[in-house]
């Protein structure tokens, strides 16, 4: 064999070898887990801004590549899930909120406090900065509803009350715009410290790194 062909040979065991990690990555990405970083502090204390989750894209069913249209649902998310989905006044973003309640639910807010088919909510992950209670004339951020959450949809709120735009102020989630549940950090720092600053790599948060997102 001459060394032209060796060489013709390697390049293609290369570019054989690229290609197949190029699809398994979109085969990973697509169907089983993506990265998502958090930009914001609405889910504050449970995310912090600058932490980088992975995000189960299987759990809730098997979607078709490149649309994420939902193919087969297997699975329906529960109250208490943290889901990435779509936002549905701008599908080209992506929004992460807690699901506080699903199709059927009669979903209330009196002064603060959560109210589920005529019960009182204990989310010990809810997080209120602010005492004053917003009229519901005002605003839907304290005094929302009664309404009642659709077939195929879910009402989400970020686990910092006061400070989310969420389905009080935009509706419902349907489920084909969910695009997988949050399971655990796998990065985390201060995205305000700045990039190329000697104290950027005290900046990461190590005891967050590999924490299971509840």
């Amino acid at each position: 064999m001459g060394s032209e062909t060796r060489s013709k040979s390697v390049i293609r065991e290369y570019v054989e070898a690229i290609v197949v990690a190029v699809l398994l990555a979109l085969f990973i990405r697509t169907f089983i887990v993506q990265a998502f970083k958090i930009p914001s502090g609405s889910m504050l204390p449970t995310l912090q801004i600058g932490d980088h989750l992975l995000v189960n894209k299987f759990i809730y069913g098997l979607r078709m590549p490149f649309t994420g249209k939902l193919l087969v649902p297997w699975k329906t998310p529960i109250r208490g899930d943290v889901v990435v989905f779509r936002f549905p006044k701008d599908r080209d973003i992506d929004y992460i909120k807690r699901v506080v309640a699903v199709a059927g639910d009669k979903i209330e807010i009196v002064n603060k406090h959560l109210m589920v088919n005529d019960a009182e909510v204990v989310d010990l992950h809810a997080h209120f900065s602010s005492t004053t209670e917003l009229s519901a004339s005002a605003s839907p951020r304290d005094n929302f509803g009664p309404v009642t959450v659709p077939a195929g949809k879910i009402f989400v709120m970020g686990d910092n009350r006061d400070n989310s735009y969420d389905s009080r102020f935009w509706g419902f989630v349907d489920h084909a715009d969910i695009l997988g549940k949050a399971f655990i950090l796998y990065w985390s720092w201060d995205i305000e410290t700045p990039l190329l600053s000697a104290t950027r790599l005290t900046s990461i948060r190590w005891n967050r790194i590999g924490d299971v997102i509840q």
